[in-house]
Order: C-alpha cells, then structure tokens, then sequence
C-alpha cells in the first residue's frame, strides 16, 4: 500500500496550490463581500486544465485522476470555498455525468466548452419540497410528439444565473412506475438555458457562507426539450442523480480537507504570534490539546478522501467510501474552524481573519450534496441493506 503521490499528481497538487495561494485566496474577501463569482477565476482553471480535469482530452479534458481532481478541490477548498463549489458543480456534477451518460453527439457539443469555461453548467435538482429526498421532485416532464415540456421550479442552483447548460431533473408521469418507486419516473435533461421558457434569478435573501456563489432560482414554464436532450435513458435520471453526487459528495469532501487544513494553519500561526500573560499562547496546554486534535482529524479526514477518490480510479463502488469522507470531512473541518475562531479570541468573531468565513463556509458543506444526516444514511444502507435502511431502491 502506498501513501505517496506519484510525480503527475503532485505537479496537479503543485499547481492547484499556486493557483489558490497566488490567485484565489487574494480576492477571496473581497468577492465574499461582494457576493459575487469571481468569474475572471473561471477561465484560469479552464487555462490550468481544471475545469473538465477527468474528462479525456479527446473532448477537451486533462485525463487527471480522481486523486488529483480531489488535490484540486482541496487546494480551492483551502483558499475559498465558493470557489470550490463553482468547480464542483460545474465539473463534477455536470461534466462528469456527461461523461458518464452522454452520447457521442452530447459530449462532442458541451464537454470542449465546458472544459475552457466558454460554456458554464449548473445542476438543477433541489426544488422547495425536494433536498434530500431526490425521488420527490415536482418538476415534470410531459410528452410532446417526440419530446417533452418542462415545467416547474428548482432552487439553491449554484451556477445558475451564469450558467449556458442546465443539467434538469424532471418526472415523466407518463412512465409507468410503481407506488413505491415513484424515483422510476425521474429523467435527465440537458436544457440550453437559452431556451424559451427558462427563467433564473438570483436566490433571495443572503446566505451564511459561500457568499461568492451563483445560487439561482430556476424557473421552467413550458421548456420544450427534443429527444436529443435526454441524459441516459428515460426513466433513468435518478441513476444519473445519485451517480452525480457520489462526485459531488468527494469534491465536497476534498473541499473540507482545504477547509480544516486552513483553520489549522492559520491557528498554529496565530499561536505563535499572539502573546498572552507574558507568553505565547501556543505555550498553553489547553491550546497545545486543541492544535493536536485538529491536526489529527484533518490528515484522517485526507486520508478518508484519498482512499474514496484511489477507489473511484480503480473502478470500484464507492458509494459507502465517499460518504464516509463527506461525513467525516466535513464534520472535522466544522470542529476545526469552531476552535479556530476560538483561538484567535475576538479577531476570529470578525473579518479580520479568514478563519471567520471558513466557519461560515463549512456549514455549508455539510449540507451540500446531502446533509451529514443523510450521509449517515447511505452507510448504513451500505452496511445493512437498502431495505434495513430504510432507503429506496434503485432497481
């Protein structure tokens, strides 16, 4: 068993870590206050080959690993979380299901432009009464001659308002399923957002991390979608959601990693720096206890996501591992930051420091891509059975 990178996926590590450290980390402030994408960013990873990195460069992609996708992911999660999203969602959970469903004719029109940022994707699932619980989604598909019209409302939308291609999860109620099956009805739809009748907006009220995201409420009115807009087959959407966030749930993960490893470093500085009762506070075994538990939790959390994302290389099923890393990652990153903005005392309740937007941020992660309750959930299905779980079926 090997715990190195090879010498490809540490010159991705090394140039993920420039970019977030040179580019990103500078103007993450300024776009957390703003509220807005940095979107020059976008192209950069586009240049830097990060935007499709597993795609093959037949369409356009790098050929990067899963590992070093998840480098990737860390290095942004380390510098700005928003960012991160950005690329998850863009790369990961639409350009990887194109990758994985699309025909020949669908990744030859989206996957090039996706990989340099010309086109942008955004991943429409969540409606008002459908998180967590994918199979109850509201939005329909109706058949029109030989498409569809879609109709309904999708929320939470990272990448929305920027987006070029929407990855639309919709139910096809003339699809025979039965009662305790209704996930059976779900299709995938690849809709150009330029399409009559898609209507997007900006997600009102404002959020408390991940501040520098597009979250958008989308709204389809009689779309008109043709069969050559179907993602795998239909009926089969649902595979494709939850194949979808077995990438995002890793890229969430890799992000948290980031996340932890930024409180941490900014805590073992500040304990140096910051003197109290005539010593350093890093002096203090109670700090000491602290800057010990986090640094454990972080590399264990690394090593979790690490091993789902080698799996994931292998061909392997990994939707218990990825889980387990979503879970365990974003857990220690959340007790990482809470003793971060502990530790630097008032300056960590403020903007002054960057630890304050990690705690804001690293909420988030535990919600996106399935809550860590939710998480739970699947490993234990994993574990016991779908049925012992309680969990639908995917058959």
């Amino acid at each position: 068993m090997r715990f190195d990178l090879t010498p490809a996926q540490a010159a991705v590590r090394d140039r993920a870590v420039a970019f977030a450290r040179d580019e990103v980390a500078p103007v993450a402030r300024a776009a957390d206050e703003a509220g807005a994408v940095a979107v020059h960013l976008v192209r950069r990873m586009g240049e830097l080959g990060f935007l499709a990195g597993p795609i093959d460069p037949a369409y356009g992609g790098s050929g990067l690993d899963h590992v070093s996708f998840a480098l990737v992911y860390e290095a942004l999660g380390w510098a700005d979380s928003s960012v991160r999203g950005f690329l998850a969602v863009h790369g990961g959970l639409v350009g990887l299901c194109l990758r994985d469903h699309g025909t020949e004719a669908q990744k030859r029109a989206w996957l090039p432009r996706l990989a340099t940022g010309e086109a942008i994707g955004c991943y429409c699932l969540t409606e008002p009464e459908a998180g967590s619980d994918a199979a109850a989604i509201a939005t329909t598909a109706v058949r029109d001659g030989d498409g569809w019209v879609l109709d309904g409302t999708k929320i939470w939308i990272t990448n929305g308002n920027l987006a070029h291609l929407a990855l639309v999860f919709a139910r096809d109620p003339g699809i025979a399923a039965p009662p305790d099956k209704p996930h059976r009805q779900i299709c995938a739809f690849l809709v150009p957002t330029d399409t009559p009748g898609f209507g997007r907006s900006k997600m009102p009220g404002r959020e408390l991390g991940h501040r520098a995201s597009d979250h958008a409420v989308i709204e389809l009115r009689g779309v008109r979608v043709g069969a050559d807009a179907v993602l795998g087959a239909p009926g089969g959407g649902f595979r494709v959601a939850m194949g979808a966030l077995d990438h995002g749930r890793l890229g969430v993960a890799a992000g948290a990693v980031g996340v932890g490893q930024a409180c941490l470093e900014a805590s073992v500085d500040f304990a140096r720096a910051r003197r109290a009762f005539g010593r350093r506070i890093g002096d203090f075994e109670m700090i000491q206890a602290a800057l010990a538990d986090m640094a454990a939790e972080v590399e264990a959390a690394r090593l979790l996501v690490y091993r789902a994302a080698w799996l994931k290389d292998q061909g392997r099923p990994t939707t218990r591992e990825t889980s387990m890393a979503k879970l365990f990652a974003t857990e220690a990153a959340l007790r990482a930051a809470d003793q971060a903005v502990l530790i630097h005392g008032g300056r960590g309740y403020s903007n002054a420091y960057p630890v304050e937007r990690h705690w804001r941020d690293i909420k988030g992660l535990q919600i996106y891509e399935g809550t860590s309750h939710i998480q739970r959930i699947v490993i234990a299905r994993e574990l016991l059975g779908r049925e012992a779980a309680g969990a639908p079926a995917l058959g």
